[in-house]
Parts: C-alpha cells; structure tokens; sequence
C-alpha cells in the first residue's frame, strides 16, 4: 500500500463547513429552477418532490466531482482528495456508495430523534450527537479515515502544495 499523508480531522470538517456553504447556493439555484419550472406556489405542494430532486442534485454534484477530479471546489481549497484505498480514481458505482453511505452522519440522529418524537432543542442535540460519534470514530481507523469511507473503499488524502506559487514563473 503506497504511504500518503492523511488530511487532520479539523481540515476534513472545515472542508465540509465550506462544502456546505458551497451547497446553499448550488441548492438555492435547483429550488428556485424546481419552484419556478413546476409553478410551485405553497411550500408544501410538492415538498416530498422538492426533497427528492435536492438530494438528486446533491448527488449529482458529489458524485461527478468525485469521479472527475477526485475533488470538490472546497477539497480543492483545503488541498484533499477522494480516492480509493489503492490510490486509483474513484468510479461512479464507487461514488454513489460513497454518497449514500455519507447521509449515516446525520440520518441515524434524525431517526431516533423522530421515533422517541423528540421536539425543541433534542431534535437538535440527538442528530449532532450523531454528527460528533460518526466523526470521532475516525479515531478509532488505524488511516483516520471515516467510517463511510472505510465502507466504500474510497479514502481521503492531502494533496502537496504545488512547488510553484500562483503568478510564479517557472525557472
């Protein structure tokens, strides 16, 4: 197995925190094209419908990234990138396990918050309980790597800083 430097935690979830807010406004655009498109006047008539393109779009935006360039534009920024354990290009059926496998940050919470029906500040407190478990257990895999990661057979590594700044000529 070839040795490459594996991103810290705290630059993997500020990575994501970047990601999010990349998302709002990728997820802004597709409400809005949904909404106008469908003449969606209410917020609850075709919510369900709502929900389902959104997490389509999600998807789509993670999946083509990953197959692509191994890269989002925030894992860009924080020099990271998805890869399998061999090092190799992450493929589409790869991705999208990897994709489905990433909502157990938060779905699990959200359950159980919905089973016990939880309201008020524990159906905020259980899911982030969850958020914390999912990204503490990285501690527990000998390569830091999380455990949806470890499912998919994909990894995160650091990608080195270019040896040329930008607007530096080469010599």
């Amino acid at each position: 197995m070839n040795i490459t430097a594996i991103p810290s935690l705290k630059r993997r979830l500020a990575s994501m925190v970047y990601e999010a807010m990349l998302l709002f406004g990728v997820l802004f655009i597709s409400g809005w094209l949904f909404s106008t498109l469908l003449q969606q006047r209410h917020a609850l008539y075709l919510r369900d419908a709502l929900q389902d393109w959104l997490f389509l779009v999600i998807g789509l935006y993670f999946v083509w990234f990953w197959t692509h360039s191994g890269q989002t534009l925030a894992m860009k920024t924080w020099r990271i990138r998805l890869e399998t354990r061999d090092g190799s290009a992450v493929g589409t059926k790869r991705a999208i396990g990897r994709y489905l496998l990433s909502w157990l940050w938060v779905l699990p919470g959200l359950a159980l918050a919905w089973a016990l029906g939880l309201k008020g500040w524990l159906l905020i407190l259980i899911p982030s309980v969850n958020i914390l478990l999912w990204a503490l257990a990285a501690y527990l895999d000998p390569q830091r790597q999380f455990l949806h990661d470890r499912i998919a057979g994909t990894r995160i590594v650091s990608v080195p800083e270019s040896s040329t700044k930008p607007g530096a000529k080469p010599s």
